[in-house]
């Protein structure tokens, strides 16, 4: 086939399963519960942001971890790329230790580093065909050790008050910033799969990578994109967590790899990729921080609010992994 004829699948018009219709129920179920058990705390405004807030980091990297996953593939990388490109936000911003300040010049470096990261691990899992697995998670080493590196042994760089430390959680439009940040980055990345040629790529490659090779398609260019697209969002991620935490830390994403891929699963896109998408993760995210959030407020304690995750994520791994369980190759 010639390069004049190689096709690149277009996207079919949606349908709503009834997976997704259950997730929305699972969703309203728990606001019904929650609302039940805790009348004169869940569902007030300031609640409704600190879930809001709380959601924003998740929500931004489950649109990277999304079109990994829609490609058949896996990122564990994002806790290593949060604490690279969260350190190195803070020491060129303004902070206590008193370093430098690029301003917004601090951001720029930051997600250069994110992306840098990304395409490290594309190239290492395209270029020498290791699984994007193994990749990832030396990459998650390599991001944690750059962070380390950079947190050093000094004093811990606290952001000052105010300013950028505040910006997060200000409200001028009823809802936090960095939920309206997340926000446009899911919107973006909506597009992004819906109507780009990556986004489509993203679907074609899990759908089956050998008949898309087969055609002529550019695989490997575009599984490359999308881990930078991925590291892209982990380093912004990183920098919002960093603002949120007001103080530099080379863990500041630990935690966040299991609420990203529990959430990108509990959705409901395909572990073997080529099914999915990331409105189906927005839900996931949703259904996790509200179940954490109206624990917390229930007097759970924390262990048994971690079981209970578990139990979740165990349920729904299993249920969409069950009919692929011939094809599954989430180490691809």
């Amino acid at each position: 086939m010639s390069a004049a004829t190689h096709v690149v699948p277009t996207a079919s018009p949606r349908r709503v399963s009834p997976r997704e219709l259950g997730e929305v129920g699972a969703l309203v179920l728990l606001v019904v519960v929650f609302t039940a058990l805790n009348p004169s705390t869940f569902v007030t405004l300031t609640n409704i942001r600190t879930v809001l807030d709380q959601a924003s980091v998740p929500l931004i990297l489950g649109v990277g971890a999304t079109l990994v996953i829609l490609m058949g593939s896996i990122d564990l990388s994002v806790e290593g790329v949060m604490g690279a490109a969260g350190m190195t936000f803070i020491l060129l911003s303004d902070n206590t230790r008193k370093t430098v300040d690029l301003g917004a010049g601090a951001i720029v470096v930051a997600l250069a580093v994110g992306l840098a990261l990304g395409l490290l691990s594309g190239l290492l899992h395209t270029r020498l065909r290791v699984p994007s697995f193994i990749v990832t998670l030396g990459v998650w080493f390599v991001g944690l050790g750059i962070a380390t590196l950079l947190f050093g042994e000094s004093v811990i760089p606290f952001l000052p008050d105010g300013g950028i430390k505040a910006w997060p959680s200000h409200h001028p439009l009823g809802v936090p910033n960095s939920f309206l940040l997340a926000l446009v980055i899911v919107v973006a990345g909506l597009l992004v799969a819906r109507f780009t040629t990556l986004g489509r790529m993203a679907y074609a490659i899990g759908g089956d990578e050998q008949v898309a090779r087969d055609n002529g398609l550019a695989v490997d260019r575009y599984k490359v994109l999308v881990f930078v697209v991925a590291g892209g969002c982990g380093a912004v991620a990183g920098i919002l967590a960093t603002m949120q935490l007001g103080a530099g830390s080379a863990t500041v994403g630990v935690g966040n790899l299991f609420t990203t891929i529990a959430a990108v699963v509990i959705g409901g896109t395909s572990l073997g990729g080529g099914r999915g998408g990331i409105h189906r993760t927005v839900v996931g995210v949703l259904l996790l921080v509200v179940l954490q959030n109206g624990l917390v407020l229930s007097g759970v304690s924390p262990n048994v609010q971690s079981a209970v995750s578990g139990a979740v994520l165990i349920v729904a791994v299993a249920a969409a992994a069950w009919p692929l369980r011939d094809r599954l190759r989430i180490v691809t």
